[in-house]
C-alpha cells in the first residue's frame, strides 16, 4: 500500500481505539444465549427417543438438519456480509430461532421437529459470521483474546445444555422446550444494542476493509495462492476431526454413560457437561495462549495432547471417565477460536467468509458425524463406536504442515 494511500484515509477502527470489552462480552453473551438454544436439540435426544420412539439414525438427522443447514448457510451470510454488512440481522436471526424453538415445544411428529430445528439452524446460520465480525471490530490488536471471549460465550451455551436437560427437560419433557423462547428474546434485545453499535462503526470499518484488501492483492502470486489453498485444506481436515469427536461425545456419549455405568438420563449429563465446561474453559485459553505462542503451535497441541487421554477414555471407570473427558474437553476446544482467528489472517479482507466457513465447516462436519455416527451405532454397537472414534484426534500430525504465523505474517505485507 502506498504512503499517500494511508495518508488519505482515516486511520482503521480496530487501529484507532483499544479493545472495546464491553462490546465484546455482550456479543459473547448473545453467542452463549443461541448456542444454549441450539444445543437443547441434541440434549433433547434421550427424551425425544423415549416419547416418539426414534431411533439413532432419526437421532442423526435431527442432528445434521440442524447443523448442515447451519453449516451451509454461514459461509453464505458470510461472503454477502464482507460486501454488504447488515448490523440488524443479527437480532432477525435469533429471531428466526425464538420462532423455531416454539415449533419444537409444540412439534408432535419427527417431521415437524425436523422444521423446527431448520429454523434455528437458519438463526444461527446468520448469527455466527456477523457475530464473529462484531468480534474483529471489538478486537483492537488483541484478536486471539477477541474471538475466545467471542466463542468461549459460545462454548457455555452449548455446556449449559446436559443442566438444561436435567433441570428443565427431564421434568417437563418435550415442552419444556418453550422456556428458550424467553432465552431468545433476552438475546434478541441484547443484539438490537450489538446492531446499533455495528452500524455506527460501519464508516470506521470500510478503510480497514480496503486495507486488508490491497494487501491481498499485493501478495496474490501464484505460489502464495497455492499455499493458502493448501493450508485451507488442512483446516478442513483439523476441523473434521474435532467435530466428528465432539459430536460423537455431545450427542451419544450420554447413551454410553448410561449403558456402560447404569446411570438415569439426568446422570449421565452430569458427563456431557463436564466436557462441554472444560471446553468452554479451553476455549477462553486458547485465544490469549495464541497470542503468546503462536497460533499454528495451539492448533497442533490442542489435538495431538488429547491422542492419549480419548484412546484411554473408554477403558475408565465411572469416576476416572470424567476426569478423562474434562481434560479432553479442556486441551481440544483450546483451537476453536485459534482456528477462526488463523483464517482471518491466512485469508485478509474477508472476516465474514472465513469465519462462516470455519465455524460452518464445524457445524457441518457435526452433522454428518451426527448421522453417520448415528447409523454406526444402530450398526456395530456403541461401544466400538466409541472406541473407533477415539483415534481422529490423530489427524491433528498434518497440522505440522500449516504455514507458521511469521509466514502469514509475512504473506499479509506483501513480502
Amino acid at each position: 500500500m502506498s504512503t499517500a494511500t494511508v495518508q488519505k484515509q482515516p486511520v482503521p477502527y480496530s487501529k484507532d481505539t483499544g479493545t472495546v470489552y464491553n462490546i465484546l462480552f455482550i456479543i459473547g453473551l448473545c453467542h452463549l444465549l443461541n448456542d444454549s438454544i441450539q444445543s437443547v436439540i441434541p440434549a433433547m435426544f434421550p427424551i425425544l427417543e423415549d416419547s416418539m420412539g426414534l431411533t439413532f439414525t432419526q437421532l442423526g438427522f435431527i442432528g445434521f438438519a440442524l447443523n448442515m443447514v447451519s453449516s451451509v448457510m454461514q459461509p453464505v451470510v458470510g461472503l454477502y456480509t464482507d460486501k454488504r454488512p447488515m448490523p440488524y440481522a443479527l437480532p432477525i436471526g435469533l429471531t428466526f430461532s425464538m420462532l423455531g424453538v416454539l415449533g419444537l415445544a409444540f412439534a408432535p411428529s419427527f417431521i415437524t421437529i425436523l422444521l423446527s430445528v431448520i429454523f434455528i439452524g437458519l438463526g444461527s446460520a446468520v448469527f455466527h459470521p456477523e457475530g464473529s465480525r462484531v468480534a474483529y471490530m471489538a478486537a483492537g490488536k488483541r484478536r486471539g483474546l477477541a474471538q475466545s471471549i467471542y466463542q468461549v460465550g459460545g462454548n457455555s451455551g452449548q455446556a449449559l445444555a446436559p443442566l438444561i436437560t436435567a433441570l428443565i427437560l427431564v421434568p417437563f419433557g418435550q415442552f419444556g422446550s418453550i422456556y428458550f423462547t424467553i432465552v431468545a428474546a433476552i438475546a434478541v434485545v441484547f443484539l438490537v444494542y450489538i446492531a446499533k453499535w455495528y452500524s455506527s462503526r460501519l464508516q470506521d470499518l470500510q478503510p480497514t476493509r480496503k486495507q486488508q484488501t490491497t494487501s491481498k492483492v499485493n501478495s496474490n502470486n501464484s505460489s502464495i495462492t497455492k499455499a493458502v489453498r493448501n493450508a485451507l485444506l488442512i483446516i478442513i481436515f483439523l476441523i473434521f476431526a474435532r467435530s466428528w469427536y465432539g459430536s460423537a461425545i455431545s450427542n451419544f456419549y450420554t447413551f454410553y454413560a448410561m449403558e456402560k455405568y447404569h446411570l438415569s438420563i439426568a446422570e449421565s449429563q452430569i458427563y456431557i457437561f463436564i466436557f462441554l465446561l472444560l471446553g468452554a474453559v479451553g476455549t477462553f485459553l486458547g485465544g490469549p495462549l495464541a497470542d503468546k505462542f503462536g497460533k499454528r503451535n495451539v492448533i497442533i497441541v490442542s489435538l495431538l495432547a488429547t491422542v492419549p487421554l480419548t484412546i484411554l477414555l473408554p477403558f475408565v471407570g465411572p469416576t476416572v471417565s470424567l476426569i478423562v473427558l474434562a481434560l479432553i474437553g479442556l486441551i481440544l476446544m483450546s483451537s476453536f477460536s485459534v482456528t477462526v482467528v488463523y483464517a482471518q489472517e491466512l485469508v485478509p479482507g474477508k472476516i465474514g467468509t472465513m469465519s462462516g466457513l470455519t465455524v460452518g465447516l464445524a457445524f457441518g462436519m457435526g452433522a454428518i458425524g451426527s448421522i453417520a455416527l448415528g447409523a454406526l451405532i444402530d450398526f456395530i454397537g456403541l461401544t466400538p463406536t466409541m472406541i473407533s472414534i477415539s483415534f481422529l484426534p490423530l489427524i491433528g500430525i498434518i497440522a505440522f504442515l500449516l504455514p507458521t504465523d511469521r509466514t502469514l505474517l509475512e504473506w499479509q505485507k506483501g513480502k
